[in-house]
């Protein structure tokens, strides 16, 4: 397989299961673009394991597989379309090899735990997850300030994971997981009885609240990030971001009932969130 072919596969790969980000990464140069999908594949074949069907010690074996495969980059990963564009965008690119290896550490964390005690313990699943992917990012978009870039990022990758995991609560449920930290959901009365049964209480808006308020703090200072990047960079950035900020308030708008439709914003939607930014 040639790196053309690995990066329209990855390309397409992104394009069917990421279309807020796809929004964002459509304002990046070709180079930075193609890079950014190949990163997106990777961590999409990480999640995709995690949260398959097969035998917990099976999702184990292909995560060290992926892990493996990123000790051997740039390597010659022999047709396998999404670890030919990622060894590509890292000859490229400086992305540093332990933000991937992150990745596969949070997909283990999936195959071995369900829930989380406090919000340190969620801290660290959501920086291996999404923390390591606005690193990683930002590696490919180049920074004026990379040592002050790297953080904000991060924190950007937090926030955006602390919206996903309010919007997925129903979803997550289905799998067996509840990423709201548990002494959280006793601090506001809120039972895994009451998620369940996808009861929109008092007591459940004012405990997606405080997760609402958390994501905004987030946001605020990961959004800091945009100062440091380039044009086109940065409105890459902020058309994603906005898309997200965008759920949140529609999260609000509705209540914070999560459990009868997921919030999704229209194209009409979207644009408007990202201009309102």
């Amino acid at each position: 397989m040639t790196t053309r072919e690995a990066y329209a596969e990855v390309g397409r790969i992104t394009r069917r299961e990421a279309r807020n980000f796809a929004w964002g990464i459509a304002l990046l140069p070709g180079p930075k673009r193609r890079a950014v999908t190949a990163l997106y594949a990777f961590a999409r074949r990480v999640d995709d394991i995690a949260d398959g069907g097969q035998p917990a010690a099976a999702r184990r074996a292909r995560l060290d597989e992926c892990r493996a495969a990123v000790d051997g980059l740039p390597g010659s990963p022999d047709g396998d379309a999404v670890l030919v564009a990622l060894a590509d965008a890292v000859v490229r690119y400086p992305i540093p090899r332990n933000v991937l290896l992150d990745l596969v550490r949070g997909g283990l964390m999936d195959v071995e735990r369900a829930r989380y005690a406090t919000w340190e313990e969620l801290r660290e699943y959501c920086r291996c997850v999404a923390g390591a992917v606005g690193l990683a990012c930002t590696a490919v978009y180049g920074s004026k300030d990379p040592e002050a870039a790297r953080p904000r990022a991060e924190t950007l990758g937090l926030a955006l994971q602390q919206i996903n995991i309010m919007r997925d609560v129903a979803e997550d449920w289905g799998l067996g997981r509840v990423y709201l930290p548990q002494d959280e959901l006793e601090q506001f009365g809120v039972s895994e009885e009451d998620l369940a049964a996808g009861r929109v209480t008092a007591e459940w808006r004012a405990l997606m609240e405080h997760q609402a308020s958390r994501a905004e703090e987030l946001l605020r200072e990961g959004l800091t990030l945009l100062a440091l990047l380039d044009r086109r960079s940065a409105l890459c950035v902020r058309a994603f971001a906005g898309i997200y900020r965008g759920l949140l308030d529609q999260m609000r708008e509705r209540g914070y009932d999560v459990f009868s439709t997921r919030p999704a914003l229209s194209a009409a939607g979207k644009i408007k969130a990202v201009a309102a930014l």
